[in-house]
């Protein structure tokens, strides 16, 4: 169920450079599932687009939903500046979500592909590994994954700290194996992940980073290419707002 609200501004806080943590108390949180994105609108007339962000982790109980997100722009440039009592305009959950499979799972983030795998984690049903990849030393949500996670492995781009390399390097440095892999980053590491999955045979599903417009399928803006021809449109794309963000790697050409 998608559902359009007022929601309120409980907690904010700058978790690295750029990167913001906000928790919002919305009657989203009722329906959401781990990979689904909300869309939060500026308030700003000017900005007439909202701008669509992961889900980072859902409080059923308390009606709490936490996102994280990096500031690329004006409009999240607003959102930085929400405050404890602050309200905006949310619209939810929208697109399919992570399905919870397999009794040891692999959960691969990158960048600001980190937050949404957080809530996927902690609903996994069995043993988790969480591999997660940051330009720097600059990180974010590490405790997080090590309280819901069996082993944490992380990555830096410039070897700062864990391994030296990309997330692919550190699974084939810790000869990772598991029944399923989840990802979720930017186009060639989500193809770097799915290679590896294909080369060992593990299943793998991605969500994909796509400029979006809409967020509910109707604008086609956020199209990528897929293996099969689409219900939709009858040709080989799909819509990563509304068939995705997450498809199975063997669904989509990376």
């Amino acid at each position: 169920m998608k559902i359009k609200e007022t929601a309120t501004v409980i907690h904010q806080e700058e978790l690295a450079s750029g990167i913001f943590r906000l928790v919002l108390e919305t009657k989203i949180c009722d329906y959401a599932v781990p990979g689904q994105f909300i869309n939060i609108f500026p308030n700003d007339g000017s900005k007439l687009l909202p701008r669509p962000i992961s889900i980072c982790e859902i409080n059923k109980e308390y009606g709490l939903m936490v996102v994280v997100y990096r500031v690329a722009g004006a409009g999240t440039k607003e959102f930085s500046e929400l405050k404890l009592g602050d309200r905006v305009e949310v619209m939810g959950p929208l697109g399919n979500g992570f399905p919870l499979e397999g009794q040891k799972a692999i959960v691969v983030g990158g960048g600001i592909g980190v937050p949404p795998m957080y809530e996927l984690a902690r609903q996994l049903p069995g043993d988790v590994i969480a591999v997660m990849g940051y330009r720097n030393d600059d990180l974010f949500l590490v405790e997080e994954f090590t309280d819901v996670a069996s082993d944490l492995i992380i990555a830096t781009d410039d070897g700062s700290v864990g391994t030296h390399g990309t997330v692919v390097d550190a699974m084939r440095e810790n000869h990772l194996t598991a029944d399923v892999i989840y990802a979720c980053g930017p186009k060639p590491m989500l193809k770097a992940v799915a290679e590896y999955a294909k080369e060992k045979d593990i299943k793998c599903y991605v969500s994909m980073e796509e400029r979006m417009a809409c967020g509910v399928g109707a604008c086609l803006g956020c199209v990528c290419q897929s293996t099969e021809k689409d219900d939709h449109s009858h040709v080989n794309n799909k819509r990563v707002c509304k068939d995705g963000p997450v498809f199975l790697s063997t669904e989509v050409v990376l």
